[in-house]
């Protein structure tokens, strides 16, 4: 009780003499030692709900396509995919794209953590019985520009044993530049097993459950294009998990 007390009036104290900014919403903060996001902002992140598509997380229209073929949307069913399952904490906009876009632009590490803790609640599914965690890795160029991979950061509080399999051998432009059908043009063979994997033969990989993560999925053409190269070095089963995904919208 004293404690809580002691970390009210320090907080009370940082919002009067430094008046920090949410890194999200940019509104002052109440609490600027629980971190640089508001509860507000944490708050208003909605998740996507069932029912869901099994392979790709997209929102499917009601629960009477559960009776169809693996509960899968539309697209996924016309598609193969190297993606066994997927899920995303939600949508791609208001609260949790200004959130990502503090982790991932504005350099704001810390976030990855409840973020993280987000993704573990709404991809529970996704995590249990997996092996390890493979972050979708970042050209050496723009991990150089950026300081870190955030899929990376994110990857790291999963609780899972983290392995870096893949590496990219050539910049690509970013995804969210493009139009849909030039993003798994512009990922093709962007990605190739990372020297770890050449070196120690994939054990880590072969034979093993594996959760890839990524801050946001578009297309989904990046987790596929990924996906594809650990199957291909013997991976059993093939996850993905976002922190948030650009939802289709469907009547």
């Amino acid at each position: 009780m004293r404690f809580d007390l002691v970390r009210s009036a320090a907080d009370g104290l940082l919002a009067v003499l430094i008046a920090p900014s949410c890194a999200a919403c940019r509104q002052v903060l109440d609490a600027p030692r629980r971190g640089p996001v508001c509860a507000a902002c944490w708050s208003a992140v909605h998740p996507i709900t069932p029912p869901v598509c099994e392979r790709c997380g997209d929102p499917l229209p009601s629960w009477r396509v559960i009776s169809q073929q693996l509960a899968l949307c539309p697209r996924c069913r016309r598609r193969p995919s190297a993606i066994d399952r997927g899920r995303a904490i939600g949508a791609y906009d208001g609260a949790l794209r200004d959130i990502i876009h503090a982790l991932k632009y504005d350099g704001r590490r810390s976030i990855a953590i409840p973020l993280a803790r987000l993704m573990t609640a709404h991809g529970a599914a996704i995590l249990q019985g997996a092996d390890v965690a493979v972050p979708v890795p970042l050209h050496r160029r723009r991990l150089r520009a950026r300081g870190f991979n955030q899929a990376a950061e994110l990857a790291r509080a999963l609780g899972l044993p983290v392995v870096d399999a893949l590496s990219r051998n050539r910049p690509t432009a970013s995804q969210t530049d493009l139009p849909a059908g030039q993003r798994h043009r512009n990922v093709r063979g962007a990605f190739d097993p990372g020297r770890r994997w050449l070196m120690r033969k994939a054990p880590e990989v072969r034979g093993r459950t594996i959760v890839l993560v990524d801050d946001v999925s578009t297309t989904g053409a990046t987790l596929e294009a990924c996906a594809r190269v650990l199957k291909a070095a013997g991976a059993r089963d093939v996850r993905a998990l976002t922190a948030a995904r650009v939802v289709l919208q469907r009547p």
